[in-house]
């Protein structure tokens, strides 16, 4: 069996990672917890340290996770100075949707097939009647702040918001569209980027040399 110390060091340090770092591209795949939010912000640092200008690429297929992990990515997408650009391909729910919507409008992008689901932040409730009384109000405090990062990165209203994630509010990626979580479809790689991060001519000339 493997340690905990073996599979943090083993992950995300394969070559075909370093090749996507090369190309400024982060994977964002699976559950949103501690080691996948290290990984994740630790290359957006990194990245960011390499370059203020050239773009960076999230990839998102996640089922969600931990809300302060969601919150602490959408922090540092919002911290560095490079233009951040995040993709859904695949499935962005929960708090992969509070990662999402961290990029300005403009660039937050999905593939044809992919989806998204809102629903209100959720934690675990354990222990005495006090700590319970506690973790409730905690819980109240997270789904507003959701629900305001939501209002102020989609313009919908703060009551249609609160509605719609009282429960599980499934998108195609049209309707993410609509709703104004994503801003465009894209069907490849052509598609990516806006006109403002275009590589310059003799930044081309640069990486083809």
């Amino acid at each position: 069996m493997a340690t905990s110390k073996s599979k943090s060091k083993g992950r995300g340090a394969g070559p075909l990672t370093r090749y996507l770092l090369k190309g400024r591209s982060i994977m964002l795949f699976g559950p949103i917890e501690p080691q996948l939010t290290r990984e994740v912000i630790t290359q957006m640092l990194v990245l960011d340290q390499v370059s203020h200008t050239k773009p960076i690429r999230i990839y998102i297929n996640s089922p969600g996770g931990v809300a302060d992990d969601g919150f602490a990515i959408y922090d540092v997408i919002k911290f560095v100075q490079a233009p951040v650009y995040t993709i859904v391909t695949g499935l962005a729910a929960s708090a992969a949707t509070i990662v999402m919507v961290g990029a300005t409008p403009d660039r937050r992008l999905i593939l044809p097939h992919s989806r998204v689901m809102l629903h209100q932040p959720s934690v675990g409730v354990r222990g005495t009647a006090s700590d319970i009384a506690i973790s409730a109000k905690e819980i109240i405090r997270l789904r507003k702040k959701a629900n305001e990062l939501f209002e102020r990165e989609t313009d919908q209203p703060l009551d249609k918001l609160e509605r719609d994630m009282h429960r599980d509010f499934w998108m195609s990626a049209d309707e993410a569209v609509e709703y104004g979580l994503c801003d465009r479809i894209i069907r490849n790689d052509a598609d990516v980027l806006i006109e403002a991060d275009q590589p310059k001519k003799d930044e081309s000339a640069g990486d083809a040399s």
